[in-house]
């Protein structure tokens, strides 16, 4: 987990995208996270973390619904959602974590 430690502990955004191939809500994400990438560059990191290869971190940071979201920023959670969110609104969220 120490490698966790290192993508989370930056000065810009990491969106954390939890998720699974078989549910569809997670997948139906998938574009929504490209079009917030896009749309910010390398002002936010943008990370997807399949559960299923991921458990032990998922258990650690009590992921229960999928998909999961979460902003870190300097190490430090800064917001968490479960369930489908648009590009536009994730992308307003983020940018309240901008330097």
């Amino acid at each position: 987990m120490s490698k966790f430690g290192e993508l989370i502990d930056v000065n810009i955004p990491v969106l954390l995208d939890f998720y699974t191939e078989w549910n569809d809500q997670s997948t139906a994400m998938h574009p929504a996270l490209r079009d917030v990438a896009a749309a910010l560059g390398d002002k936010v990191k943008v990370i997807k973390i399949d559960v299923e290869k991921n458990q032990e971190l998922a258990e650690a940071l009590r992921v229960k619904g999928l998909p999961t979201l979460m902003i870190y920023k300097d190490g430090e959670m800064k917001w968490r959602r479960s369930g489908e969110q648009d590009a536009n609104t994730l992308i307003v969220i983020i940018q309240e974590y901008l330097d």
